[in-house]
């Protein structure tokens, strides 16, 4: 039988620190306690305890932690890609016995032993499918790291973003794109800079506040290329219930305290030609592709799909692309992030 970290933590008798506070270290702390794990303590960097508490306990300095304790296992509860705090968690790493759990961005199921064992064959069958030895390098070390925790599977699965543009995908052939979860407009920067002759991008973005920033950027960047949308993508147009954190972490959500448009790409492109398509929708990204499904079957566009965000998309998602178009090349690339987020699947006809 397979053992995952939770299995771990679970054996080992050593007190169990969490790094860091926030909604990570909420869902780290739940899951624990519903396996019968205390978490000892909380830490953070110094440049952030300041005499803060959460849940109850004072946050503590690394300092603090080990002149408490002899013996810890490190629980990492917040996502960075920034250089310096990640060679930070890799010399913990190499110094401590470290985790950095795989809770999910949305949804509440939990990729454990279980899941991987309820999900084997839809597992395998992406192996199946990826198109070349990278993708399956990528996919079964996030594999590995999911079930694990342990970040070391993690440093194994990055790839090279310039690496993406030239070798996947036909970036000098676009025209027209579209940039489903557009948040202030950084990702539409990229493609003005990397898509040289397009003349056409649909920027969809729900949340007011990420919105107003990106009518901003194209209203001065934009050289009249960019046309800002503010809803989401989903399969169908509606109205849903919305968390509009005002961040990165805006997304459909049934305890949301608001409401957002959400539009079909079939919809707002009527049938019009689209090259390049790019899904960061915070968990919603099989609903954005159904709603997809016509343009994607008429002109085949290169896709970028976002698959961390549930615990399921690392399967569900390409399976999907794969039903919807088969003759697509699927890749799998992730770029330098702790835990497994940034992990794409490039779905490219060519």
């Amino acid at each position: 039988m397979i053992k995952d970290m939770w299995d771990r933590l679970s054996e080992c008798g050593k007190p169990v620190v969490i790094y860091g506070m926030g909604n990570g270290a909420d869902k780290i702390a739940d899951r624990l306690l519903s396996k019968g794990i205390e978490v000892s303590d909380f830490f953070a960097s110094d440049g952030f305890v300041r005499g803060q508490s959460f849940r109850g306990k004072t946050v503590l300095s690394f300092n603090d932690i080990k002149e408490k304790y002899k013996d810890f296992v490190i629980l990492v509860a917040f996502a960075t890609r920034l250089r310096e705090v990640l060679d930070v968690i890799y010399e913990l790493d190499e110094k401590y016995e470290l985790y950095a759990p795989d809770v999910p961005v949305a949804g509440e199921e939990i990729f454990d032993a279980s899941f991987f064992e309820a999900h084997a064959e839809e597992i395998e069958r992406v192996r199946q499918i990826l198109a070349d030895d990278e993708s399956l390098r990528i996919f079964n070390s996030v594999i590995e790291y999911k079930l694990s925790g342990r970040v070391e599977f993690l440093r194994r699965a990055v790839s090279r973003r310039e690496d993406v543009i030239s070798s996947l995908l036909r970036a000098g052939e676009y025209t027209a794109v579209c940039d489903a979860g557009a948040y202030d407009g950084d990702t539409v920067r990229e493609f003005m800079e990397e898509f040289k002759n397009v003349r056409r991008i649909i920027a969809l973005e729900p949340d007011p506040k990420n919105y107003r920033k990106l009518v901003s950027f194209s209203e001065a960047n934009g050289m009249g290329k960019v046309e800002p949308y503010n809803c989401g993508a989903w399969n169908k147009d509606c109205i849903v219930p919305f968390d509009a954190a005002g961040n990165r972490n805006s997304r459909v959500f049934a305890g949301g305290k608001g409401t957002a448009a959400m539009r079909s790409i079939d919809g707002i492109f009527s049938g019009g030609r689209v090259d390049y398509i790019k899904y960061d929708v915070e968990g919603s990204e099989y609903e954005a592709l159904q709603g997809s499904s016509k343009t994607i079957r008429m002109y085949s566009p290169d896709l970028c799909v976002s698959v961390y965000h549930r615990s399921s998309d690392i399967f569900r998602l390409p399976l999907y692309i794969h039903e919807l178009e088969p003759e697509y090349r699927l890749y799998m690339r992730r770029f330098e992030y702790v835990p497994a987020w940034d992990l794409n699947i490039y779905a490219c006809k060519k």
